[in-house]
């Protein structure tokens, strides 16, 4: 992308969508949002955005419109849209409607990359996401203070190894393991809900007859040949938060493929909550 020129940003819920509109402002973009109502949050409505647009998560002709009046032919998609709204609550129109026909596999990949190849059909090329937030990937190591246990790295190594295979069918990107035993699996209901869900299951559990431990270990992955445009991997400190609440003692993540939304109050976190966080 050049440094100048208009910036279409395709805005769904949480931090991240500020995070691309402030990058974006700071390298001399004018960026016009196009909010989902659905998802977004009300203060993306802000001053730094050339404009804004509140579209229906349905309405992708209204979308195209949009940034044709405005004269955006790059965009990037940022911040979440839960998978559930992606194929239940929305009210498509004729041209959403006529992709969703098309779709081989209704899954989040096949559905954006068809979006994806509509925009660029229409002229607008969509960007990779994090192209503007590089910073904010997990660099390869160990990001915290603390170093996974022995246990820890047996969970993580395994926890790989299943997620590696589960993500080819866009479910399972992040596992919550304990002494190498799955105890859940991300499908519709996101990262913080599986989390949660794996701490319940374990609490669940009648402590004198299990065998397991109740340290849980968390592995986020990308999928394979993650396509950076959208639905890239986050955490931020709210994730630690949930481990925290839930038990999970380790977090791994994929490096350069997973953004720290928070930056280094992530590690911070992790550190105060002796969270062990690493990513390779």
């Amino acid at each position: 992308m050049s440094s100048k020129g208009k910036l279409g940003l395709i805005a769904g819920n949480g931090r991240f969508p500020f995070l691309v509109l402030e990058a974006a402002r700071a390298q001399g973009f004018d960026v016009v949002v196009a909010a989902i109502k659905e998802e977004a949050f009300p203060e993306i409505a802000a001053p730094d955005a050339a404009a804004v647009y509140w579209l229906s998560l349905g309405e992708l002709s209204r979308l195209i419109e949009t940034f044709k009046r405005e004269g955006v032919s790059h965009a990037v998609m940022a911040g979440q849209v839960k998978h559930k709204q992606i194929f239940s609550s929305i009210r498509p129109d004729w041209r959403l409607a006529k992709l969703l026909l098309s779709l081989g596999t209704r899954n989040t990949d096949s559905l954006l990359g068809a979006v994806a190849k509509v925009l660029a059909d229409e002229g607008i090329t969509l960007e990779n996401s994090t192209s503007l937030l590089e910073p904010l990937l997990a660099r390869p190591g160990v990001l915290s203070r603390r170093e996974p246990s022995e246990q820890e790295q047996k969970n993580v190594d395994y926890g790989r190894a299943v997620a590696r295979h589960l993500a080819r069918y866009d479910i399972g990107q992040t596992l919550v393991v304990a002494e190498a035993a799955c105890v859940a699996v991300e499908a519709m209901e996101g990262t913080d809900a599986t989390i949660e869900r794996a701490g319940q299951i374990m609490a669940s559990l009648d402590a004198e007859a299990s065998t397991l431990s109740r340290a849980l270990t968390v592995v986020k992955i990308a999928k394979p040949n993650q396509d950076m445009r959208f639905d890239v991997p986050v955490i931020g400190v709210k994730t630690i938060e949930v481990m925290r609440k839930a038990g999970a003692s380790c977090l791994a993540v994929d490096a350069e493929k997973c953004l720290l939304l928070d930056g280094d109050a992530v590690i911070a976190a992790a550190n105060q909550a002796d969270v062990a966080l690493t990513a390779s």
